[in-house]
């Protein structure tokens, strides 16, 4: 059996290590994935764009029709102590590191019938971890990326524990050496399999409309954002195959990607097949943004006495 590494994590009201955590085979989200998850970049100690992702997650349990268990206030004093705890615990080499907090609500403990059960307790999972980004050269250079046809289900916009699809996506660009797959439905753009994907055309910068068919990242506002304060435009709209293909740059956005440069589709290049103008006035612009969140007071501890949340 693999060994977890020893993690702090919260699990249904205590504090415990990752290696201890369990659940139920019961359980829904095991069962049917009947549940969602949050992934919330932490730079220098500072959950960033908190209040975002609780605003997403809050939307997500709503639409599975699962009552949010905890306040914003509860969430924050929870991602705090994790936050704490993995600094103090983690090698000198990773204290200043970045990290990341993931929270998973599903829908509790009952047997397996995929009607949705009456007054069970939701499962709360949240655990922090070190933050995976991309490579110095992947910043430079930009990275690869292959198309395909978007075979997913049409609720994308649920940040939903069911990952099959994107699983399966994924894959296909593991395979073929590249670094992410960015898919099209009815030939028009969608999302790539765990990113966003922005088109750049003329100095203009271009998202796909938020939504069923995709999740909203948390990148869409900050991106508008930057957008805005450099002078950039900034629209949404739907992406046909052809202009993706004829784009002057393109660019990934997620939690642990931040902004990435995509330099080369399906082996042809894009634009001059380097990280152009735009996406490096961006990709700055990110930066003070994190540097501005590790200025940030931390969130509050003192909000963890609003629950008689214990320490195992």
């Amino acid at each position: 059996m693999h060994e977890l590494p020893p993690l702090p994590c919260y699990l249904n009201g205590a504090f415990i290590e990752l290696n201890n955590a369990k659940i139920s085979v019961m359980d829904r989200g095991f069962i049917f994935g009947d549940g969602v998850y949050e992934v919330v970049p932490v730079y220098g100690g500072q959950p960033f764009r908190f209040e975002q992702h609780m605003i997403r997650l809050e939307r997500s349990l709503a639409e599975l029709r699962i009552v949010n268990p905890m306040s914003r206030t509860e969430w924050a004093a929870i991602a705090s102590k994790l936050i704490a705890d993995y600094s103090q615990s983690a090698s000198t080499s990773d204290l200043n590191s970045d990290q990341i907090i993931y929270i998973q609500v599903t829908r509790g403990v009952a047997m397996r019938d995929p009607v949705m059960p009456q007054n069970i307790s939701p499962t709360v999972f949240v655990m922090s971890n070190k933050m995976s980004v991309p490579s110095k050269e992947e910043r430079q250079h930009g990275v690869a990326c292959v198309t395909t046809d978007d075979f997913r289900w049409k609720k994308a916009h649920i940040k939903s524990t069911s990952l099959l699809g994107a699983v399966l996506s994924r894959q296909i660009s593991f395979d073929a050496g590249a670094t992410e797959t960015v898919m099209f439905r009815d030939g028009y753009l969608s999302e790539a399999a765990a990113s966003n994907v922005w088109v750049v055309k003329n100095g203009h910068v271009f998202g796909t409309p938020t939504d069923h068919l995709v999740l909203e990242g948390i990148r869409y506002g900050l991106i508008e954002e930057l957008c805005q304060q450099r002078g950039i435009g900034f629209s949404l709209q739907h992406i046909s195959r052809n202009e993706v293909i004829n784009a002057d740059e393109l660019m990934l956005s997620s939690a642990s990607k931040e902004l990435l440069a995509i330099t080369s589709l399906d082996a042809q290049p894009v634009g001059s097949g380097r990280p152009g103008p735009v996406f490096e006035q961006l990709y700055a612009g990110y930066q003070l943004a994190k540097q501005s969140c590790r200025s940030n007071a931390r969130l509050p501890l003192s909000a963890i006495s609003h629950r008689k949340l214990k320490s195992t």
